[in-house]
Protein backbone atom coordinates (compact mmCIF):
# COMPACT_ATOMS: atom_id res chain seq x y z
CA UNK A 1 0.00 0.00 0.00
CA UNK A 2 1.12 3.49 -0.87
CA UNK A 3 0.50 6.81 0.63
CA UNK A 4 1.85 9.85 -1.33
CA UNK A 5 2.10 13.40 0.48
CA UNK A 6 1.54 16.40 -1.93
CA UNK A 7 2.09 19.70 -0.73
CA UNK A 8 -0.21 22.65 -2.91
CA UNK A 9 1.65 24.62 -5.65
CA UNK A 10 2.92 28.07 -5.00
CA UNK A 11 -0.10 30.64 -3.58
CA UNK A 12 -0.92 34.32 -4.79
CA UNK A 13 0.13 34.42 -0.59
CA UNK A 14 3.11 31.94 -1.13
CA UNK A 15 4.10 34.72 -3.97
CA UNK A 16 3.34 37.58 -2.05
CA UNK A 17 5.37 36.35 1.21
CA UNK A 18 2.39 36.75 3.21
CA UNK A 19 1.15 34.89 6.30
CA UNK A 20 -1.97 32.77 4.63
CA UNK A 21 -3.17 29.88 7.25
CA UNK A 22 -7.35 29.63 7.05
CA UNK A 23 -7.33 32.13 4.41
CA UNK A 24 -8.71 30.68 1.23
CA UNK A 25 -6.31 31.85 -1.48
CA UNK A 26 -5.74 29.98 -4.95
CA UNK A 27 -2.67 29.19 -6.95
CA UNK A 28 -0.68 31.48 -9.22
CA UNK A 29 0.06 30.54 -12.53
CA UNK A 30 3.06 29.35 -11.14
CA UNK A 31 1.51 27.12 -8.58
CA UNK A 32 -0.35 25.73 -11.70
CA UNK A 33 2.97 24.47 -13.34
CA UNK A 34 3.97 23.06 -10.22
CA UNK A 35 0.95 20.73 -10.26
CA UNK A 36 1.22 19.49 -13.29
CA UNK A 37 5.17 18.62 -12.77
CA UNK A 38 3.71 17.09 -9.49
CA UNK A 39 1.22 15.03 -11.43
CA UNK A 40 3.70 14.05 -14.08
CA UNK A 41 5.84 12.48 -11.45
CA UNK A 42 3.28 10.20 -10.07
CA UNK A 43 1.22 9.17 -13.07
CA UNK A 44 1.91 5.77 -13.57
CA UNK A 45 0.44 5.17 -9.29
CA UNK A 46 -2.31 3.35 -9.21
CA UNK A 47 -4.37 5.88 -6.57
CA UNK A 48 -7.52 4.81 -5.09
CA UNK A 49 -8.97 7.79 -2.89
CA UNK A 50 -7.46 11.02 -2.47
CA UNK A 51 -8.12 13.48 0.54
CA UNK A 52 -7.89 17.47 0.55
CA UNK A 53 -8.06 20.01 3.01
CA UNK A 54 -11.59 22.60 2.60
CA UNK A 55 -9.15 25.26 1.14
CA UNK A 56 -8.82 26.52 -2.48
CA UNK A 57 -5.72 25.96 -3.18
CA UNK A 58 -5.18 22.66 -2.07
CA UNK A 59 -8.14 21.67 -4.05
CA UNK A 60 -7.04 22.83 -6.79
CA UNK A 61 -3.67 21.42 -6.99
CA UNK A 62 -5.54 18.02 -6.59
CA UNK A 63 -8.06 18.58 -9.24
CA UNK A 64 -5.00 19.66 -11.97
CA UNK A 65 -3.45 16.52 -10.46
CA UNK A 66 -6.58 14.39 -11.35
CA UNK A 67 -6.82 16.30 -14.70
CA UNK A 68 -3.14 15.40 -15.83
CA UNK A 69 -2.97 12.11 -14.68
CA UNK A 70 -6.58 10.37 -15.61
CA UNK A 71 -8.11 10.13 -12.10
CA UNK A 72 -11.20 12.29 -12.11
CA UNK A 73 -13.31 9.37 -11.04
CA UNK A 74 -11.18 8.49 -7.99
CA UNK A 75 -13.09 9.40 -4.66
CA UNK A 76 -12.18 12.61 -3.39
CA UNK A 77 -12.87 13.66 0.51
CA UNK A 78 -12.23 17.12 1.74
CA UNK A 79 -11.79 17.72 5.37
CA UNK A 80 -10.66 21.04 7.29
CA UNK A 81 -8.73 18.34 9.62
CA UNK A 82 -6.19 18.75 6.77
CA UNK A 83 -6.38 22.11 6.45
CA UNK A 84 -2.84 24.54 6.81
CA UNK A 85 -1.88 25.72 10.35
CA UNK A 86 -4.01 28.85 11.26
CA UNK A 87 -2.00 31.89 11.97
CA UNK A 88 -4.37 34.08 13.69
CA UNK A 89 -3.67 37.44 13.80
CA UNK A 90 -0.65 37.35 11.49
CA UNK A 91 -2.80 36.23 8.59
CA UNK A 92 -2.61 38.35 5.68
CA UNK A 93 0.71 39.97 7.61
CA UNK A 94 3.78 40.19 4.72
CA UNK A 95 6.15 38.01 6.91
CA UNK A 96 9.13 40.30 6.40
CA UNK A 97 7.44 43.41 7.56
CA UNK A 98 5.85 41.25 10.38
CA UNK A 99 9.15 40.68 11.46
CA UNK A 100 10.28 44.04 11.55
CA UNK A 101 7.31 44.61 13.98
CA UNK A 102 8.15 41.75 16.40
CA UNK A 103 11.51 41.29 15.94
CA UNK A 104 13.10 38.11 13.87
CA UNK A 105 13.63 35.92 16.86
CA UNK A 106 9.85 36.35 17.81
CA UNK A 107 8.78 35.40 14.09
CA UNK A 108 10.97 32.49 13.87
CA UNK A 109 9.40 31.25 17.17
CA UNK A 110 5.75 31.60 16.13
CA UNK A 111 6.81 30.20 12.42
CA UNK A 112 9.36 27.32 13.52
CA UNK A 113 8.54 26.37 17.30
CA UNK A 114 6.45 23.06 18.38
CA UNK A 115 4.36 24.19 20.86
CA UNK A 116 4.00 28.27 20.77
CA UNK A 117 0.79 29.62 18.50
CA UNK A 118 0.95 33.19 17.10
CA UNK A 119 -1.33 35.34 18.85
CA UNK A 120 -5.08 33.95 17.50
CA UNK A 121 -3.43 30.98 15.92
CA UNK A 122 -2.26 27.44 16.07
CA UNK A 123 0.72 26.00 16.73
CA UNK A 124 2.46 22.89 15.28
CA UNK A 125 1.63 20.62 18.22
CA UNK A 126 -1.88 22.35 17.56
CA UNK A 127 -2.07 21.34 13.95
CA UNK A 128 -0.48 18.10 14.89
CA UNK A 129 -3.11 17.40 17.41
CA UNK A 130 -5.87 17.75 14.35
CA UNK A 131 -4.22 15.87 11.52
CA UNK A 132 -3.05 12.81 13.48
CA UNK A 133 -6.67 11.63 15.18
CA UNK A 134 -8.28 12.19 11.27
CA UNK A 135 -5.03 10.12 9.55
CA UNK A 136 -5.94 7.29 12.02
CA UNK A 137 -9.45 7.38 11.94
CA UNK A 138 -10.04 7.94 8.60
CA UNK A 139 -7.04 7.73 6.41
CA UNK A 140 -5.24 4.16 7.72
CA UNK A 141 -8.28 2.59 7.34
CA UNK A 142 -8.40 2.92 3.75
CA UNK A 143 -4.53 1.42 3.94
CA UNK A 144 -5.56 -0.95 5.60
CA UNK A 145 -8.10 -2.09 2.90
CA UNK A 146 -5.02 -2.09 0.29
CA UNK A 147 -6.14 0.90 -1.17
CA UNK A 148 -3.26 3.63 -2.55
CA UNK A 149 -4.04 6.81 -1.23
CA UNK A 150 -3.09 10.28 -2.09
CA UNK A 151 -3.31 13.45 0.23
CA UNK A 152 -2.94 17.14 -1.07
CA UNK A 153 -2.94 19.51 1.35
CA UNK A 154 -0.61 21.90 3.34
CA UNK A 155 3.10 22.83 4.61
CA UNK A 156 2.10 22.10 8.00
CA UNK A 157 -0.08 19.89 8.01
CA UNK A 158 2.04 17.58 6.00
CA UNK A 159 4.74 18.03 8.61
CA UNK A 160 2.52 16.96 11.06
CA UNK A 161 2.23 13.59 9.39
CA UNK A 162 5.65 13.38 8.29
CA UNK A 163 6.94 13.92 12.33
CA UNK A 164 4.56 10.99 13.56
CA UNK A 165 4.93 8.96 10.02
CA UNK A 166 8.46 9.13 10.68
CA UNK A 167 8.78 9.45 14.61
CA UNK A 168 10.37 12.62 14.22
CA UNK A 169 11.11 14.92 17.01
CA UNK A 170 10.16 18.51 17.50
CA UNK A 171 13.69 19.60 17.18
CA UNK A 172 13.81 17.54 14.19
CA UNK A 173 10.90 18.30 12.67
CA UNK A 174 11.42 22.63 12.99
CA UNK A 175 14.11 22.04 10.28
CA UNK A 176 12.13 19.71 8.06
CA UNK A 177 10.93 21.58 4.93
CA UNK A 178 7.73 20.58 2.74
CA UNK A 179 8.52 21.78 -0.90
CA UNK A 180 5.46 23.08 -2.82
CA UNK A 181 4.12 20.28 -4.91
CA UNK A 182 7.17 17.61 -4.45
CA UNK A 183 5.71 14.42 -3.85
CA UNK A 184 6.49 12.29 -0.90
CA UNK A 185 6.23 8.62 -0.87
CA UNK A 186 5.73 6.11 1.91
CA UNK A 187 4.97 2.62 1.13
CA UNK A 188 3.87 0.20 3.99
CA UNK A 189 3.32 -3.90 3.95
CA UNK A 190 0.36 -5.53 5.89
CA UNK A 191 2.18 -5.34 9.33
CA UNK A 192 3.40 -2.07 9.30
CA UNK A 193 -0.17 -0.89 8.67
CA UNK A 194 -1.16 -3.17 11.49
CA UNK A 195 1.89 -1.39 14.20
CA UNK A 196 0.44 1.64 12.89
CA UNK A 197 -2.98 0.95 14.03
CA UNK A 198 -2.45 -1.24 16.74
CA UNK A 199 0.09 2.27 18.09
CA UNK A 200 2.86 -0.19 18.14
CA UNK A 201 5.04 1.17 15.72
CA UNK A 202 8.82 1.59 16.08
CA UNK A 203 11.40 3.61 14.38
CA UNK A 204 12.35 1.19 11.73
CA UNK A 205 9.27 -0.55 10.84
CA UNK A 206 7.90 1.45 7.65
CA UNK A 207 9.96 2.56 4.76
CA UNK A 208 9.38 5.95 3.54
Amino acid sequence: MKLILVRHGQSQWNLENRFTGWKDVDITETGKEEARIAALKIKDENIDIAFTSMLIRAQHTLHIIQDVCGWQNIEVVMNQALNERCYGDLEGLNKAETAKKFGDAQVYIWRRSYDVAPPGGESLKDTYNRVIPYFNSIILPKLSENRNVLIVAHGNSLRSLVMYLEHLSPAEINTREIGTCVPLYYEFNKEEIQNLISGNTNKDSLSA
